[in-house]
This record gives structure tokens, sequence and C-alpha cells, in this order.
């Protein structure tokens, strides 16, 4: 991988074998190769990181890592969100003004250059403190996405920000709403997050705050803390984005797969 001029950059891919949901999920196959070896390869693809590493509590896990070449850190079994787990890894190596990614280990058909495009920002906004990505919907995704939030899911956040990237709120309902008919700009938050490592501290001893217990939303404890989140706009290029959550997503994911092809980083192209 190549290096940054200004800034050490290291991907922390948090792992936890221990989930009531999907047992064992960063071991699960789609397409016969397992998941967490899949968002690996994506971030070793990235061309502005100089390290990635897996977190994890499990013993299982570091030994599975290990099997493919993954740098691995075992943390506690205390963490309680995956943030949690990157800000333990950044203890642990001391850092101070390094960039600290994190990155879903079930983020499996993210392209690096999403990843890049965040850690660049950074580059580019010498006093920036958190960087989070966000995609805009437009025609059939748009539609799709109204009707679901019409029929009551809970699923996808929308951001909105200022004129300079600054996010202003996130939440899990359709903002900006649009009086007198639906709305035109809607940009989804894609659920990554890039930290200076100071910030990174700072923001894991914080308590969950008010708008984060209401909209069960990680990111509002910096906002509401008076930390600044700049949100980088992303494309994903004409590929369909999921994740997997729940095992039955795996279906879902393997037929984009089936029907797009697979990520470069993944096949090797």
């Amino acid at each position: 991988m190549t290096t940054v001029t200004e800034n050490t950059s290291i991907i922390v891919i948090p792992a936890r074998l221990a989930s009531s949901r999907f047992p064992a999920k960063p071991m699960a196959l789609i397409k016969g190769i397992p998941m967490l070896e899949r968002v690996w390869r994506i971030a070793q693809a990235s061309k502005a990181a100089q390290r990635v590493i897996i977190a994890t509590e499990s013993t299982e896990i570091v030994d599975f890592a290990s099997s493919f070449g993954a740098e691995v850190m075992l943390t506690s079994d205390s963490c309680q969100t995956g943030t949690d787990r990157v800000a333990e890894v950044s203890e642990k190596l001391g850092c101070t003004t390094e960039i600290m990614l994190s990155f879903q280990g079930d983020s499996v058909l993210t392209p690096a250059h999403i990843l890049d495009q965040l850690i660049n920002s950074f580059n580019e906004n010498p006093s920036q403190e958190i960087a989070t990505p966000a995609c805009k919907l437009e025609g059939q995704a748009l539609s799709d996405f109204i009707k679901s939030k019409q029929s009551g899911s809970s699923t996808g956040t929308m951001v909105v920000f200022n004129s300079d990237h600054e996010a202003l709120y996130f939440s899990r309902s359709i903002i900006p709403f649009k009086r007198g008919g639906e709305p035109e700009e809607i940009y989804r938050h894609i659920g990554m997050y890039a930290y200076r490592a100071d910030i990174l501290k700072k923001f894991s001893s914080l308590p969950m705050g008010r708008l984060e217990k209401l909209e069960k939303l990680e990111q509002l404890r910096a906002l509401e803390n008076g930390i600044g989140i700049r949100v980088v706009p992303v494309s994903y290029q004409g590929r369909t984005a999921a994740s997997v959550d729940n095992p039955e997503d795996i279906e879902t994911v393997e037929a984009i797969i089936d029907r797009e092809g697979e990520l470069p980083e993944i096949s090797g192209g």
C-alpha cells in the first residue's frame, strides 16, 4: 500500500464472535469466501492506509484471521461497541495523531475507494476531527427508500450537513422534511468513521447522550458534545450497497454479486 504524506492511517476492523442474532458471523461464507476475509481484502486494497488490523475479543477469530495473513489484535470482551474496540487498539498502539478508520466487518460490498476518500479528507481539512461518508439517493433508490420509511422501517440513517459539509444532524427519519411534497435531496449515511486518534479517545470516554439514546445513533454523541463530523459525499459508482446484519442477508448479497460481479478488491482484478 502507498503512504499518505501528512497522516499515518490505520484501518481497524472490529470482529466480534459472540452475537445473539448471528453466531460466528465473521466466519460465515459468502460465495465461498469468509465474510471477515472479504472485508480484510477490501481494506488491504486501500491506497491511503498504511496498516490494517482486525480487532476481536475472541482467540478463535485471532487464529482464523491469522490463517489468511491478517494482523490481529486481541481486545477486551467488555467493549460495548465497535468504536470501543477501535479506541482500545489506538490506545494499545500509543496513537496520538494517527487517523483511525473503523471499518465494520459486515461491509462486504463497500469499495476501497470509499475508504480512501474518507482518509484523504483529513489531508484536505487539517482541523477535521471525525469523517463519515454519505451517498446521495436518486431515482428508484430514492423512491424505494421513501416507501420503506413510510411503511415504518427504522433501517437506514439520513444526514444533513452545511455548505462546508459539517454534519448538522443524523436521523432514522427522513430529513430534511420538504413541506408540500417528497424530499428531493436525501443523503443516506454509511456507517463508517475515521477519527483523529486524540478525538477517538475523547469520544469513547464520553457518556451516552440524550439524542443518542432517542435515535440509537452513536454519532449523535459527538455532535451533542461539540465534536465536529465532516460528511464526505461518495458514490458506489453504479454498484449496489449492502451489508450483512442477519443470516438471511447473505442470500441478498450473493444475488448482488451474481448480478454485478465481485469487487476488484475481492477478485484481484
